[in-house]
């Protein structure tokens, strides 16, 4: 919610959860949580460039840790990794990715090598990335 839209609403009385919001009202607020974002601009015309990639760094170890974690699907289309077993085990293992829909599979592997370069002792990982449309059509 934009941050007018979001006055007014909790100006009606109105909450959204049952714990109170972070004073800046961002996920940053979320003690130990970092975001990190990339952004692409190439070329201009038919043919540019305009994409990125964000991350979201949840605190301590997440693999370690099998952190607790939860989703949801508002509309159950776009692409997603790892979102399934975030829905039956209840747990995240990597960082958090959204990136354009081209580069989810490709971001799944980079959270892959990421996770092996601190565990390699592991069989099994479960990377999280979502997507959204950069535009147009098939």
């Amino acid at each position: 919610m934009g941050g007018a839209v979001l006055n007014a609403f909790r100006g009606a009385g109105l909450s959204l959860g049952r714990l109170p919001p972070g004073p800046r009202c961002t996920i940053t607020d979320v003690p130990g949580v970092r975001v990190g974002h990339r952004t692409i601009v190439r070329g201009s015309g038919e043919g540019a460039i305009r994409t990125g990639v964000t991350a979201i760094l949840p605190p301590g170890d997440p693999y370690a840790e099998m952190l607790p974690a939860g989703a949801f699907a508002l509309h159950g289309h776009g692409k997603a990794v790892g979102l399934w077993q975030v829905l039956h085990l209840g747990t995240l293992e990597t960082p958090i990715l959204l990136t354009n829909t081209l580069a989810v599979f490709r971001c799944a592997d980079a959270l892959i090598t990421w996770t092996l370069s601190r565990h390699p002792e592991a069989r099994s990982i479960n990377p999280v990335v979502l997507e959204c449309n950069d535009g147009g059509q098939k």
